[in-house]
């Protein structure tokens, strides 16, 4: 995996805090323009802007490595105490359904377990294996939604960032996994990288997924007036989640397991193309396709650049313009 070259630019933490209050005063106001009001609401929505901040604000080089310096060699088992608690103050104020939190404590706390076995060792152990599907499997088949039943139309996001916060706690704070690539960075041929990477896929799956019947070239102005409010969605809630755990985790594990980068990527590439075989109508083999091509390419960008950003930028590409262009 390439380092890249020397950072030229890099998230600081008062940068990161102005890009998360607008987010969260947004959340705010389209959850009164909903009819959400109340205590309940605002602990929900207080949950989730604590566990926004736990992982973008970890995305600061000087935020993460001040972390670990702090939870030092062997304090970061305390980790997972940020989703677990988090879990524990939803519970406690927003549902009282105590038996969804001890499934939710579970779902935090049983990757840092199997990952504190590993210290030491190189990645690619089956405890690394086991605490990464512990994190994606739940997500993926719905069972963690139950978690946070209200609001309904923040049970999605919610569920996204106790997941992303559990992988970070896990593999970035606990088991320091070298290669991650957990931060937001840029460098000089970043640039370069998103632009060839996202035109290249564009240019192959916009034709095919129009002959395929999967996708139809039908713009409206509908779409363009959610065009601020799906880019936030679409990169923050999707494409840097999807990012940590298929290159950051999966395909950096792959790598080092068989030693061979581009069979990872390969096997990366179409575990993440099967990620999507649920979506309606099921099986969905076509989305399952084309996915497979988009983790060839976004991987890809993981691997050339040692950095998720390059690469969740362009899987944000990838979905903002298939969300104004196409259906």
């Amino acid at each position: 995996m390439a380092n890249g070259n020397s950072k030229s630019w890099e998230l600081k933490l008062p940068i990161a805090f102005a890009v998360w209050v607008p987010i969260v005063v947004f959340g705010i106001l389209l959850g009164f323009r909903l009819g959400y009001e109340g205590r309940r609401y605002g602990m929900a929505l207080s949950v989730a802007a604590v566990l926004f901040a736990f992982e973008f604000f970890l995305a600061c080089p000087s935020v993460l490595d001040r972390a670990r310096k702090f939870l030092g060699e062997h304090g970061g088992v305390l980790a997972p105490l940020a989703p677990l608690f988090a879990v524990l103050i939803y519970t406690a104020t927003v549902t009282g359904n105590w038996k969804m939190a001890l499934a939710g404590a579970a779902y935090c706390v049983l990757p840092a377990l199997l990952l504190a076995r590993s210290t030491g060792k190189p990645p690619g152990t089956w405890e690394d294996y086991a605490a990464a599907l512990i994190v994606w499997l739940p997500v993926e088949f719905r069972w963690m939604y139950h978690v946070f039943p209200y609001p309904g139309e923040l049970s999605h996001t919610l569920t996204i960032l106790l997941a992303l916060s559990t992988g970070i706690a896990a593999f970035v704070l606990l088991r320091r996994m070298d290669g991650i690539g957990y931060e937001i960075v840029w460098r000089r041929r970043f640039s370069a990288n998103v632009a060839i990477h996202f035109l290249i896929f564009a240019a192959i799956a916009a034709p095919l997924g129009m002959q395929m019947g999967f996708l139809k070239f039908d713009p409206t102005i509908a779409r363009l007036r959610s065009l601020p409010l799906a880019t936030v969605g679409i990169t923050f809630f999707t494409a840097w989640p999807e990012e940590f755990l298929f290159r950051g985790v999966l395909q950096n594990l792959l790598s080092r397991t068989l030693k061979n980068q581009w069979t990872g990527l390969a096997i990366a590439a179409v575990i993440f193309g099967f990620s999507h075989i649920l979506h309606a109508p099921f099986p969905n083999w076509k989305y399952v396709f084309l996915a497979t091509i988009a983790g060839l390419f976004y991987g890809h960008v993981w691997m050339k650049t040692g950095s998720l950003f390059p690469g969740a930028l362009v899987h944000a590409l990838v979905d903002i313009s298939w969300h104004v262009l196409f259906r």
